[in-house]
């Protein structure tokens, strides 16, 4: 089984995974506000029933479920979750051929306290749990200030396994606004060997933030894998905090939905640009990763699973009985289609908040 920077190497599209907290929160098992992944002990089975989902559709990684599970965030508890996060990681990866990425993410300490040495030791926990468990590399994502970034991949590096980095920011940069291709050299700096962005934005405002860490990184001459893992909402409309500002997050958001079509075009963008690490973050379903997977089939040499049940393009379609629906069995339909809301009242476009 070949590891996340030989499969990057040779290059092989590595699919991600997609969204676990806003998922499994609309299917009754997490709590909007703390964001924590009690359900990896308390439902174990709804955790795996999703890692099996995300592993049908096309993920070749399976991320631990354990954003926002540090001592910062759940006390005693935190440990109890990495570890049963990583066995439910490990065994569905196991069951096809996926690697499993141990993940941290911010502190809600480093904006009242910019502690590195407690920062790192929350960081260290986890990390000495994933690296009990053997995970096979390691991601540092979700934040909005480089400087906790750095330190993350400074920790993760201590393992001697891969790292992966990415941030919630958009093209206008992280929270001290530091721009996207400086936050790109400082990671690949810090020893992370794959880098983006993930969360906060939808896919072409993500795709565009990517685009900018590359052209930072070609400034500076160094070299690094490309990672993005959008939201599943579109957010043309954000501001520099992505979409927890806007007044729809996070109950509200179903209007935003991209379509599987939508999350074609972004897989061909992302791989255009060079990208070849492609997943999802919040809102981004096992339909949408199947879509990655769908779009990259020619260039992978095959299609996932859950392909069995979808004809490409809509083909399927051409079973109907209606003639004006198996018209519809054809790329440049879906292709070109600008889908109506259907909500008569509704604006185009939201206020952020913030």
């Amino acid at each position: 089984r070949f590891g996340i920077l030989e499969r990057l190497d040779s290059g092989e599209v590595v699919i991600g995974d997609g969204s676990f907290l806003i998922t499994l929160e609309k299917r009754g098992y997490v709590k909007a506000g703390l964001w924590t992944p009690e359900a990896v002990v308390e439902h174990p089975n709804a955790v795996r029933q999703l890692h099996m989902e995300f592993l049908r559709a096309g993920s070749n990684v399976m991320q631990t479920f354990t954003f926002s599970a540090s001592e910062d965030s759940m006390e005693s508890k935190w440990e109890d979750v990495n570890a049963a996060a990583c066995d439910l990681a490990k065994e569905v990866a196991g069951k096809g051929d996926a690697l499993v990425a141990g993940g941290i993410c911010q502190t809600s300490m480093y904006q009242y306290h910019k502690d590195e040495d407690r920062i790192k030791k929350l960081f260290r926990q986890q990390l000495e749990v994933f690296t009990r468990k053997n995970v096979d590399f390691l991601i540092a994502e979700y934040f909005e200030y480089v400087e906790e970034a750095v330190w993350a991949v400074e920790v993760l590096k201590e393992s001697g396994k891969p790292v992966a980095a990415t941030m919630c920011i958009g093209p206008a940069g992280d929270m001290h606004g530091v721009r996207p291709g400086e936050c790109a050299a400082r990671l690949v700096k810090a020893g992370a060997s794959i880098v983006g962005v993930n969360c906060r934005f939808g896919p072409r405002t993500s795709l565009k933030t990517v685009e900018l860490m590359k052209e930072g990184l070609g400034a500076t001459g160094l070299k690094a894998h490309l990672m993005v893992q959008s939201l599943g909402f579109h957010t043309p409309d954000c501001g520099k905090g992505g979409f927890v500002d806007l007044p729809e997050y996070p109950f509200g958001l179903e209007p935003r939905v991209a379509t599987r079509w939508d999350i074609h075009k972004y897989a061909r963008e992302a791989y255009n640009l060079g990208v070849r690490y492609i997943g999802g973050c919040c809102g981004f379903e096992p339909y949408h990763i199947r879509a990655i997977a769908e779009e990259l089939a020619p260039e992978r040499g095959f299609l996932p699973l859950a392909s069995e049940k979808h004809g490409s393009w809509g083909s399927s379609l051409n079973m109907h009985t209606k003639p004006w629906i198996r018209a519809r069995a054809r790329r440049e339909y879906w292709e070109n289609l600008l889908p109506a809301s259907g909500r008569p009242f509704c604006p185009s476009l939201s206020k952020p908040d913030a």
